[in-house]
């Protein structure tokens, strides 16, 4: 089999599988510290939960390493479609997503068979128009900071994992009380799949269209504030010539 459609598989079953492990991991860790430790909503109850929440971060951006790509953030994947080739948008949006989509809903009807009290994950606590523009908002600030970390710190894996796990658990907490906090159409799926509320207005609106209409303004934005490298303009000086 041809070397690029091996990469091309490879890249599908990453995405299924860090997404099945991506849900099951944050509902196990919020069960753990709150039956198994018992500490709930105390404060030594939330440090343990932030911590375990940015090693969760880290162990999965090692994943992603190891896989040479692989993702369970539809977001993620789709910021770097935008900048590439038609093929590759293509690529994304008919293989990638579905895979990751696929996965999360995998991943939570068997925790949810396995753990009943885990719950039935993320909900939207206020109407539709604030939710679009809180999860808008928070979607649109975590891929300005990753498409700056890729640009300026291309080779510092710890450091850009923290900062990007810093700042994804800060937006969380900032929206988690409105819509979940989640920038994470996927994961948001395989819950509102659970629930039979996956094909609503709300949750098109809210945890798709909203999240996707703000990647692609934060790539477009990152694009014309930030000067591609010096490399990159050579580059497309050798494709004009």
């Amino acid at each position: 089999m041809d070397r690029a459609v091996m990469a091309k598989i490879r890249l599908i079953v990453s995405d299924f599988l860090l997404a099945f492990m991506w849900v099951s991991s944050g509902a196990l860790n919020k069960l753990f510290v709150n039956r198994v430790l018992g500490w709930g909503h105390e404060p030594r109850g939330e440090i343990m939960k932030a911590t375990l929440s940015i090693i969760n971060m880290f162990f999965f951006a090692f994943l992603g390493k190891i896989s040479k790509g692989g993702a369970y953030n539809p977001l993620t994947v789709l910021a770097g479609a935008i900048s590439g080739d038609f093929s590759r948008f293509l690529f994304t949006v008919g293989a990638r997503i579905p895979a990751q989509v696929i996965g999360s809903i995998t991943g939570v009807r068997l925790l949810i068979n396995t753990f009943p009290e885990v719950g039935f994950g993320p909900r939207l606590t206020v109407d539709i128009h604030h939710g679009a523009l809180t999860e808008g908002f928070l979607t649109f600030a975590i891929v300005m900071i990753s498409l700056g970390l890729s640009r300026n710190i291309p080779g510092s894996f710890f450091m850009k994992t923290w900062i990007s796990s810093v700042s994804k658990l800060a937006l969380h907490i900032l929206g988690s009380d409105l819509t979940g906090g989640c920038m994470n159409p996927a994961a948001v799926m395989g819950w509102a799949y659970a629930r039979g509320d996956h094909i609503t207005k709300e949750h098109i609106l809210v945890y798709w269209l909203a999240p996707m209409e703000a990647t692609l303004l934060a790539v477009w934005t990152f694009r014309l504030l930030v000067q591609p490298h010096k490399e990159e303009k050579e580059k497309m000086k050798a494709k004009s010539e």
